[in-house]
């Protein structure tokens, strides 16, 4: 199916560009999500139109997330888990606890989608996050996972 979209998306294409994706994914995710219109010949010359202003708002979301990376790049966070005598945790660290623990931090909201963990967290010590704040903007902080001691 041919789509076109509306948002530079890392590894697929750029705004304005018409590309081939499988049906399922354009329905589901690209167009429920207002990232591409179908490939019409309507829509092609409306994409044409206003793929300046789309330009427009897409350096505005980069410059946003650069000051985001600028923010929490390279930062540390302490998570406190309950773990075992080997240093295993109970459970592991997901991305919508790290989520939660930055908007605490540093009041940045940053979607739980948009975080990687490089390794799975399910022991004590110091991890590295991945973040994709825009299609060319990445940051990475560090987790460090420290034993509670006791149970709250």
């Amino acid at each position: 199916m041919k789509v076109i979209l509306l948002e530079n998306l890392r590894r697929i294409g750029s705004i304005g560009e018409i590309i081939e994706v499988k049906r399922g994914f354009a329905r589901n995710y690209l167009i429920s999500n207002k990232k591409a219109l179908y490939a019409s010949k309507e829509n092609i010359v409306e994409v044409e139109k206003i793929k300046a202003e789309l330009g427009k708002k897409d350096a505005e979301k980069k410059k946003e997330a650069q000051k985001i990376s600028e923010k929490i790049n390279t930062k540390e966070y302490i998570i406190k888990k309950l773990n075992t005598e080997n240093k295993e945790l109970y459970g592991s660290v997901k991305p919508t606890e790290i989520s939660k623990l930055i908007l605490e931090k540093d009041k940045v909201d940053i979607k739980p989608s948009m975080i990687q963990p490089v390794n799975e967290i399910k022991s004590l010590g110091k991890f590295k996050v991945k973040i994709t704040l825009h299609s060319e903007v990445d940051s990475e902080i560090t987790i460090n996972v420290v034993s509670a001691e006791t149970i709250q």
